[in-house]
């Protein structure tokens, strides 16, 4: 079926020229003198996209506008604006305009801003149902995942670094991963003078960090080049889908603040929400610089492990955009051979925690359940 477009001017010969011209460019048209009549169009049939006019007397353009993103949000909406009205075209982009187009105008600049608008309202809409299926999807395989995660509360550390183990193993070539992260932030946090009350609160959100990552598609977490951006939209989901997963299990949830912050960046550059400074848990920024410092000196696929020297330096770099400087600073006191030592006592506690085969976990992360629909 063609797309359909309403059209809506004051204007009679502007909403006849609009509404011919697209009309032999493949759209159904139809056409509107007011954003009232407008609105009583749309109450009763269904359209890709809607031309409006900015200036018209009655209901202007942009309240119609603000009436179609609150009514109608399937609606695309491309604005029709005279040079001297910029700055009226300017809200109409903040309050949900696709696009607008300057009169006077060409038919053919039109005929392009009408598709692009039209593409742009499409894949807005996917991305929207994307969003909503994932979400789905997670709930549903949270029900079960929450249920194990539940008996962690009088369940051995055995059985909770089985779980993120298993989890290392789903993307990471070098195991013990979280493990490592989780035992150099607990080290870095107690250096800190923490409360001992926030040990077990840092110790379990930084084991647990990653655990979002059931939620993302294998062809998005173990693609061997560079993310779309598309798929690192759908990757930076996985600290607000861990949150998700945690915050409804009383005995993780102090720990779910950590996996939701944990690629918050002191600057405030960071995702999911943006935060800085002090509005990022004081574990959540301790992890950030731990996390770097095992991700650099750690094997990858797509490199060998860097030296220490070298990840320290980059460490010093991004104090104060990145990291925390008190972090930092506290880091910089701690020598190698306390995070050598560490690296080795967990390699061997990790072979000794999955050597009696498969846990309800391991079974759990291998099992369809635990495969998104997103793939």
């Amino acid at each position: 079926m063609s797309p359909r477009i309403l059209i809506v001017d004051d204007e009679a010969p502007i909403r006849a020229l609009l509404g011919e011209f697209l009309e032999h460019t493949g759209y159904q048209v139809c056409l509107a003198p007011s954003g009232s009549e407008a609105l009583e169009v749309l109450e009763h049939q269904t359209f890709d996209l809607v031309m409006s006019d900015v200036r018209m007397p009655g209901m202007n353009g942009l309240e119609l506008l603000t009436e179609i993103v609150q009514k109608h949000p399937q609606v695309g909406v491309l604005m029709l604006t005279a040079c001297e009205d910029l700055t009226l075209a300017v809200n109409a982009m903040r309050i949900g305009a696709l696009d607008y187009v300057l009169k006077p105008f060409r038919l053919a600049e039109i005929g392009r801003a009408v598709e692009e608008a039209r593409v742009r309202k499409q894949n807005q809409i996917q991305q929207e149902k994307r969003l909503q299926l994932l979400e789905e999807t997670v709930n549903e395989r949270t029900v079960e995942l929450r249920r194990m995660l539940e008996r962690l509360h009088d369940a051995s550390e055995i059985t909770l670094e089985a779980l993120v183990a298993a989890l290392d193993a789903r993307e990471h070539e070098t195991q013990a991963h979280s493990k490592r992260v989780s035992e150099y932030t607990l080290y870095l946090a107690r250096e800190m003078g923490l409360d001992a009350a926030l040990f077990d609160i840092i110790r379990r959100g930084s084991m647990l960090h990653d655990i979002g990552k059931i939620g993302i598609s294998d062809t998005i977490l173990l693609k061997p080049g560079p993310l779309t951006p598309e798929e690192w939209v759908e990757m930076q989901k996985h600290p607000q889908i861990g949150y998700w997963i945690l915050e409804g299990i009383e005995a993780l949830h102090p720990a779910s603040t950590i996996v939701l912050t944990h690629h918050e960046r002191f600057d405030g550059t960071g995702y999911p929400r943006g935060l800085s400074r002090g509005s990022i848990p004081q574990g959540a920024r301790i992890f950030s610089v731990m996390d770097t410092l095992d991700s650099m000196t750690s094997d990858r696929p797509y490199r060998r492990a860097l030296t220490y020297e070298a990840a320290r330096q980059e460490i010093v770099r991004c104090s104060g955009t990145q990291f925390d400087p008190e972090v930092v600073s506290h880091f910089l006191r701690v020598p190698q051979e306390v995070w050598d030592q560490i690296r080795s006592n967990t390699a061997t506690k990790s072979r000794n925690s999955l050597s009696g085969g498969p846990t309800p976990f391991t079974e759990f992360l291998s099992s369809p359940q635990a495969r998104t629909s997103t793939q």
